[in-house]
């Protein structure tokens, strides 16, 4: 039996030479077919690897994981749809290649629920990546010194789920480099923003109306714009102390 488990692991059947032993004192205490054992054996190595797969896909995520959807105070944001933030999380959207902006001032619960869909959307299978603003552009421009923009380039472009979080609280300096993400994903892969900035507001941030508005073009010709127009949980927080 141990040189079974052996060669299942050489195989990268890892799960189900984990689970062989106890399948088989399950098989026989049970009198179960061979095709039953086999059965189980298999779904062991489906659950196995499913959860592989997303530990590391929510190592590379940079999300929160607690910052769920059911962590969410709804109650205390009473003018959020709270039925169209539940069907966002079904990741409808991301199948579709349309995008999330999620707009208000700072504290209102932009970047949770940002980070909740992104929890959801790895549940489902998909790459995630979870990167404040600023730091993705400085990441992209640092990376053409270093000969390793292309491959930056594809780290954000080639994800099924990009959230570009704190959108307008610097200006950008390297607005060429934002572009291109937002240019090259378009209808090509899902982006959610979070921003305490109107659009009309963009060409400040980006330093040049024209760029500004076709970075804004591309993301809202297939968007769910989302306005959150509630007090901050913070202030809230600090008021209760």
């Amino acid at each position: 039996m141990a040189e079974l488990a052996t060669k299942l692991r050489k195989l990268k059947l890892s799960g189900m030479a984990h689970y062989f032993e106890s399948r088989n004192r399950y098989a026989i205490d049970n009198n179960i077919s061979y095709i039953e054992f086999l059965e189980l054996l298999v779904e062991d190595e489906f659950v196995n690897r499913k959860s592989n797969s997303y530990r590391k896909r929510f190592s590379k995520s940079k999300l929160r994981e607690d910052k769920t959807i059911e962590g969410y105070n709804f109650s205390f944001q009473p003018e959020l749809n709270k039925k169209l933030i539940l069907d966002l999380a079904c990741c409808r959207f991301s199948v579709e290649k349309k995008n999330i902006v999620f707009m208000g001032n700072p504290g209102v619960g932009k970047t949770h629920l940002a980070n909740a869909i992104g929890l959801e959307a790895l549940k489902q299978g998909n790459k995630v990546l979870f990167i404040h603003c600023s730091e993705l552009v400085e990441k992209l421009h640092q990376s053409k010194a270093t000969g390793l923009y292309h491959q930056t380039l594809r780290q954000f472009v080639e994800c099924d789920l990009l959230i570009i979080d704190e959108l307008g609280f610097k200006k950008i300096s390297y607005s060429d480099e934002f572009f291109e993400i937002i240019r090259r994903r378009y209808e090509n892969g899902s982006i959610i923003i979070t921003t305490n900035r109107e659009f009309k507001d963009w060409g400040e941030i980006f330093g040049d109306t024209t760029l500004a508005s076709a970075i804004i073009d591309r993301i809202i010709h297939h968007c769910f714009p989302v306005k959150i127009t509630g007090q901050s949980f913070r202030i809230k927080e600090k008021i209760k102390e």
